[in-house]
């Protein structure tokens, strides 16, 4: 099993599949690193040299910003945002979609589970 970045990549898949599992590393940017380091992209994880691991490993600490450091960069970006209570910050706090969707439907993964609000129950009638 490689360890790149800090992640252990699945061994039994290609790599360029296994170099997504970093965050940071989509599939594009896989297959871009991989015609750097000129490593086959169809070559399975299991199948890699020592070498051709410190390549990979060596352009990504160059080039790229993976794992924890752009989920620094990141979360420093939207706590900016919430600083200045910029539109997007107020939708960061609020727990809602900040990039214009629907909202009166949809959006429950990021609003969370429907509470039903207003009294839909019929009130049984008291003796008095």
């Amino acid at each position: 099993m490689a360890r790149i970045s800090g992640v252990t990549i699945p061994s039994d898949k290609q790599v360029q599949i296994s170099l997504t599992y970093v965050y940071g590393i989509g599939p594009k940017t896989a297959r871009d690193i991989l015609e750097a380091t000129k490593v086959e992209l169809t070559l399975r994880a299991k199948d890699l040299t020592d070498a051709e691991i410190s390549r990979i490993q060596d352009l990504i600490n160059e080039k790229y910003t993976v794992e924890g450091e752009l989920q620094r960069i990141v979360t420093g970006n939207i706590k900016r945002l919430k600083d200045i209570n910029s539109y997007r910050g107020l939708r960061h706090k609020a727990n809602l979609p900040s990039r214009g969707q629907r909202t009166k439907t949809n959006a429950r993964t990021r609003r969370g589970k429907k509470v039903t609000v207003g009294g839909t129950a019929k009130k049984a009638a008291t003796k008095t």
